[in-house]
């Protein structure tokens, strides 16, 4: 079933989110990305005449109530992003009550979901060496099963909008579609399009295609690097990776940040891009900081050859314009991960440059997808994010979807 298929009139809809937005320390959110994402989906079930329940996380919590993560918070938000009022369960397990009372065209927020250990699935205060955490963990999912069961008894239909969170497993995300047939089941607006995204990326290639995979460590970003090597045309590798890969070949990196024990995997990568005629763009020269703030004094030097006591910070002039050189010429462009330390305004021309360069391509026909929090906070700091052809919502979902994993919360709903 699709969302533009089913009919919402005189049924009550429950609709997982991904309102985990960040907060001031006064409780006012900083960023709505998210809660306008998941607009569309909303919007439609209460035109329809749908009764709308919404469930969420929202940081932390590790399976105890904390106000510091309460729903309460945004509930103001939600109401006028929707332009109704929005009624609120104080306790997601315990709505039935308010469920009942809900008309057509009504909102109900149901409170953290992650207040449960039941939502995440995973036993709680039982370390994972215990003897008894293995017992503890199989108890664990049946009263996960129940949970869900809980959460789908409130509603007709259940709809997936929230791909920040589809590669888990939990209550809300996954589970709960057992208990909902095919007809009464569907991914929401939001989801489609990062699921097409994705497709787009990895199945639907343009040549040439161009990743960039940036950020401080090879390591987390290995199985993508891994997965794209037989995908792409070019791949740009930057940011604090960049000093590993210079110091595996005999560089001097200073303070740089730096994987000592991931050297000879970065070599194996140099090696395996070679072998599959893979075009691996590395950073030749820097700007390194004499301190990790943003007033350091600055010095352009090589990545190879980065003086004692200096860091490497950004990706330096030579750096820049060849990367921007292999952008402009991409069809297919993926960028995850920045070229430097973004937060500071003195170091974030390396990634504003591959951004610049990404919306050119864009300009000319290719499709861009920019993805992972840090990547999608340098196009919304640059003013650029509505210039590429996709902004993904998913951090750690759409690294998994790139690698290749099944994410569960689509699975669930597409089989």
């Amino acid at each position: 079933m699709t969302i533009n298929n089913y009919k919402f009139a005189g049924k009550k809809a429950i609709v997982r989110v991904d309102f985990n937005v960040p907060l001031d320390e006064n409780g006012n959110i900083t960023d709505d990305t998210r809660i306008r994402g998941a607009l569309p989906t909303l919007k439609k079930i209460l035109e329809e005449g749908g009764s709308l329940i919404i469930m969420s996380h929202m940081g932390k919590p590790k399976g105890k109530v904390n106000p510091k993560f309460s729903l309460a918070q945004i509930k103001d938000a939600v109401a006028a992003a929707l332009g109704r009022d929005v009624k609120f369960a104080e306790d997601c397990a315990n709505a039935a009550d308010a469920v009942a009372a809900l008309q057509p065209g009504e909102v109900l927020l149901l409170e953290n979901l992650r207040f449960y250990p039941e939502e995440e699935g995973k036993p709680v205060g039982i370390d994972k060496e215990d003897p008894a955490y293995e017992v503890a963990k199989k108890e664990m999912k049946e009263s996960q099963k129940a949970f869900a069961k809980t959460l789908a008894s409130y509603a007709d239909c259940y709809v997936n909008d929230a791909f920040g969170t589809a590669h888990r497993k939990h209550a809300s995300t996954a589970v709960i579609a057992d208990s909902f047939g095919d007809d009464d089941k569907m991914l929401g607006y939001l989801m489609e399009k990062e699921v097409q995204a994705v497709d787009n990326i990895l199945s639907d290639i343009k040549r040439p295609f161009t990743a960039i995979m940036g950020g401080s460590k090879v390591s987390t970003k290995i199985g993508i690097i891994e997965n794209l090597m037989d995908k792409v045309d070019n791949l740009i590798l930057c940011g604090g990776m960049t000093y590993t890969f210079a110091k595996a070949q005999g560089g001097k990196i200073g303070l740089s940040i730096c994987e000592d024990d991931k050297l000879d995997l970065a070599l194996d990568i140099m090696k395996k891009a070679q072998e599959k005629g893979v075009n691996l763009v590395l950073g030749s020269d820097c700007i390194a900081g004499d301190k990790f703030s943003n007033d350091a004094n600055t010095q352009v030097v090589s990545s190879m050859d980065i003086p004692e006591g200096w860091e490497g910070m950004d990706a330096g002039p030579v750096t820049r314009e060849s990367f921007a050189n292999v952008i402009r010429t991409a069809k297919t462009i993926l960028w995850n991960g920045p070229a430097g330390v973004f937060e500071f305004d003195n170091f974030s021309g390396g990634s504003k440059a591959i951004a610049e360069a990404i919306v050119e391509a864009t300009e000319n026909g290719a499709f861009s997808l920019v993805g992972g929090g840090d990547s999608v906070a340098c196009v919304n700091k640059f003013g650029l994010a509505d210039k590429v052809s996709y902004v993904s919502t998913g951090g750690g979902a759409l690294l998994e979807a790139i690698e290749g994993k099944v994410l569960p919360g689509v699975a669930a709903i597409k089989g």
